[in-house]
């Protein structure tokens, strides 16, 4: 009976790195496609007022590289809106599992 906690241990480390590596796939995929396009997350002004209104709402929230990455490919034209949904779906399943 001794083993299987090492076993439960050994698994969880195992299913965290996993998860990791997934996180840090889909985020350099993410960063592969901009630079392969040359593309920057440049924030709009309406981006700006988005960020006021939420900060002076009380909430924190910053958007991270890659969902910037990913807004600023959908805005310059080489993603989908589906597929910028899809890819930034991997990247919180991944970052969130």
């Amino acid at each position: 009976m001794a083993p299987l906690p090492l076993l439960i241990r050994l698994n969880f480390w195992y299913t965290l790195r996993m998860q990791q590596a997934l996180l840090n796939d889909t985020a350099a995929a993410i960063r592969a496609l901009a630079e392969r396009h040359k593309v920057a997350y440049r924030p709009t002004p309406t981006d700006r007022l988005g960020h006021d209104i939420t900060r002076l709402s009380g909430d924190e929230v910053e958007i991270d590289e890659p969902a910037r990455l990913l807004l600023a490919l959908e805005r310059a034209g080489h993603l989908s809106s589906v597929d910028a949904a899809r890819l930034h779906g991997d990247y919180l399943r991944a970052k969130y599992e």
